[in-house]
């Protein structure tokens, strides 16, 4: 089955173009016009991945956004900046965005992006290296059905989230540097590159899994390097 897409997108042409470059490749495509469409769309009809834009009348993007993901969504989201805007960046990932891609953009770049998303959050993860559970004290990380819990209680996270806790915990001990984890989680060709993104993520996935994101005890902060997952 098809995976389906749901574009938020105000401008008829960029909406038109992605939705005709998306349905050559063969996704169904679901078209929101503004955020409140956007949000009854996402939460109603369950997309597999949603590309939304920052911009948007009404409810911006960004509240957009804040509210699928206070609705229980976990579907991979990359939003649309108007500009090359760090500051757009960081607030969308903040708020649970899984990339970014600033306008004008290349259809091309933004396929390569959909289909790393599509494949990271629904793909086969299992790791042959690390054994299709990862077990340390009371988190369970379960690689195959892409599951994660403390204990009794499951932990959300997003699909860029999973996918930076699944490379650390793999390799407790060894050292990922910023540049390396950007280049594990993007695996298509990043034309505009940005390590402090992943402070952001690590500073999300830390306040989900850790019981003091201030003095984490699983993911590891190593001075002038990196991050690295505790050793068992």
């Amino acid at each position: 089955m098809a995976a389906t897409i749901l574009i938020v997108e105000d401008e008829y042409a960029v909406a038109r173009g992605v939705q005709y470059a998306l349905q050559q490749e063969g996704y169904e495509v679901l078209i929101a016009r503004s955020g409140e469409e956007g949000l009854d769309v996402a939460t109603n009809q369950a997309p597999d991945l949603i590309v939304l834009d920052v911009r948007l009348p009404g409810i911006d993007g960004f509240e957009t956004l804040r509210r699928i993901r206070a609705a229980g969504s976990k579907a991979p989201i990359l939003i649309l900046t108007a500009r090359d805007d760090e500051v757009d960046k960081v607030i969308g990932l903040e708020l649970g965005a899984d990339d970014y891609l600033t306008k004008p953009f290349s259809l091309r770049e933004l396929m390569s992006r959909i289909k790393a998303l599509l494949r990271r959050a629904y793909g086969d993860l299992a790791d042959a290296a690390g054994g299709r559970v990862i077990r340390h004290r009371d988190l369970l990380i379960d690689l195959e059905r892409r599951r994660v819990q403390r204990g009794h209680r499951r932990i959300g996270l997003t699909a860029t989230e999973f996918e930076i806790l699944r490379h650390l915990a793999s390799r407790p001990g060894r050292v990922f540097s910023r540049r390396e984890l950007l280049e594990l989680i993007r695996d298509y060709e990043a034309l505009d590159q940005d390590e402090k993104t992943i402070n952001v993520h690590i500073s999300h996935l830390r306040e989900k899994i850790e019981d003091d994101a201030s003095n984490p005890a699983f993911v590891l902060t190593v001075r002038g390097a990196g991050y690295a997952f505790a050793e068992r």
